[in-house]
């Protein structure tokens, strides 16, 4: 970042609560409006300190004058912006690399509701942005008025680059040997719609396509696949269809979450372990990354197939400078941001989808039964609780488990040897987030009552803490 002169004292004023951990999000207009949006574009002008900016939107109401307004700031910093208009978020990262752009800018709130907007921003080489490298900066860029002041402005060109990103998804599997499998993708009206169609004509699958009208409203749900309620429909379609598995994608298109042919959904660490059998099979050795919300089966999988599994924070800003750093050949979140290093290190939902197809294709088995063979746990799924005391409620987990195995990267992992869970801080809400896996239902059952009961401070009945402190080993 280029330092620029500073003046005296504070003189302009944007909401600071848009100012997120790893992007810039908030309500329209009254947090975000296209002045905002106009600071905003000058702000990272003066962050990325580069010349040549690529510019995507999605599809809400706003986007699209959020996404002007925030071109011109660039252009009246003298930046050159590539304006790639309606488009994927991993679209938007494949464009910077290929472009061999300084920095990349999405117009998108990803899953929130359609009152909000928001801006993904990267460097070169799709690196990400976070509050602690570079968003804070832009913050302080835009109270300060530390803008370019005296560039002549720049240019602005406009450019389709989904076709080249469809070649590029596609160089990851062996298109011609994929089976004629039958898949339900539910683009929940967003960014998926406008990119799928332009992969699946390329593939000898059978698409059964819904909600893939762009339409930032969400009339038929939320585009937050993973919250259990949003898959309903899916999951009554695989099954009305007796599809092979369906795909759920998210409002922006970056993230994934698979459901079999019985209509289970699979959580982003079974696919995970889906995608990393597929690429270790064709690299061996190669490092495996996956956050601490993942199942044991994850690192467990890289292992059987000969990779090195690295355990990571969660967060797409922490995870893809250590795909970098690690030299990792893939990464996966529980979430269902899915990062390879054959894409700039990036992640994208639409290439784990295409890689667990493979897998599908080449086993010759149901997806069920292939994931029966690697996973043998039970988990909870990511239970919020909002706390009034986070630390003081952390340390009184630590207390009450003292005698197993605790690491404390993101929060704390409590690990015993048949079960283990972690309890983590939100970054942009006062809650807690929990998760608990254990070795079969019944102790799943009773270890995450007990845990969700110490964390909410109630009374626990579902175990006592002597039954619970005799299972531990440490």
């Amino acid at each position: 970042m280029k330092s620029v002169k500073r003046r005296s004292a504070p003189t302009i004023f944007v909401e600071p609560d848009i100012f997120k951990s790893y992007d810039i999000r908030g309500t329209v207009p009254d947090q975000l409006n296209p002045e905002t949006a106009r600071l905003l574009g000058r702000a990272f002008a003066v962050e990325i300190d580069g010349v040549n900016i690529v510019v995507g939107r999605d599809m809400r109401g706003s986007s699209e004058e959020l996404s002007e307004a925030f071109i011109g700031g660039l252009l009246e910093s003298g930046c050159n912006v590539t304006d790639i208009g309606l488009v994927s978020t991993d679209a938007l990262y494949f464009a910077v690399d290929f472009l061999n752009c300084d920095g990349g800018a999405m117009v998108t709130a990803s899953h929130n509701p359609p009152e909000y907007n928001g801006f993904k921003l990267c460097r070169a080489e799709s690196q990400p942005l976070s509050k602690s490298d570079g968003i804070e900066r832009m913050q302080d860029t835009i109270e300060l008025d530390d803008f370019y002041h005296d560039r002549e402005s720049g240019t602005r060109e406009t450019k389709d680059i989904l076709p080249e990103f469809v070649k590029h998804v596609l160089t990851f599997i062996k298109a011609d040997a994929l089976k004629p499998f039958t898949v339900v993708v539910d683009a929940g009206n967003g960014m998926a719609g406008a990119v799928l169609p332009q992969v699946f004509e390329k593939l000898p699958l059978k698409l059964i396509p819904m909600y893939f009208e762009l339409d930032g409203t969400f009339p038929n749900h939320p585009a937050s696949p993973i919250e259990p309620a949003n898959l309903k429909d899916l999951q009554k379609r695989v099954l009305e269809e007796k599809a092979d598995f369906g795909v759920a994608f998210d409002g922006d298109a970056d993230r994934m979450f698979l459901v079999d042919e019985n209509a289970k959904p699979l959580g982003g660490d079974v696919v995970t372990m889906l995608v990393a059998k597929s690429l270790l099979q064709k690299h061996p050795g190669a490092t495996i990354l996956y956050n601490l919300i993942c199942s044991r089966a994850v690192p467990e999988v890289i292992e059987k197939y000969g990779g090195r599994p690295v355990r990571t924070p969660v967060g797409h800003s922490l995870i893809k400078p250590m795909m970098k750093s690690e030299e990792a050949l893939f990464g996966g979140e529980h979430s269902g941001h899915f990062y390879f290093q054959k894409n700039a290190y990036a992640d994208s939902g639409l290439i784990a989808m295409l890689l667990a197809i493979e897998v599908v294709s080449e086993e010759g088995k149901p997806l069920s039964e292939i994931v029966a063979a690697l996973d043998p746990y039970f988990r909870s799924g990511e239970v919020n609780v909002r706390v009034r005391n986070i630390p003081k409620t952390i340390e009184k987990v630590v207390k009450e488990y003292r005698e197993a195995r605790i690491n404390y990267t993101d929060g704390v992992t409590v690990s015993f040897e048949d079960w283990w869970f972690n309890v983590r801080p939100s970054n942009t809400e006062p809650l807690l987030r929990l998760n608990v896996e254990a070795e079969s239902a019944e102790l799943l059952e009773e270890k995450s009552s007990y845990v969700l009961a110490l964390v909410r401070g109630r009374r626990r009945k579902a175990a006592t803490k002597a039954t619970t402190k005799a299972k531990a080993k440490a």
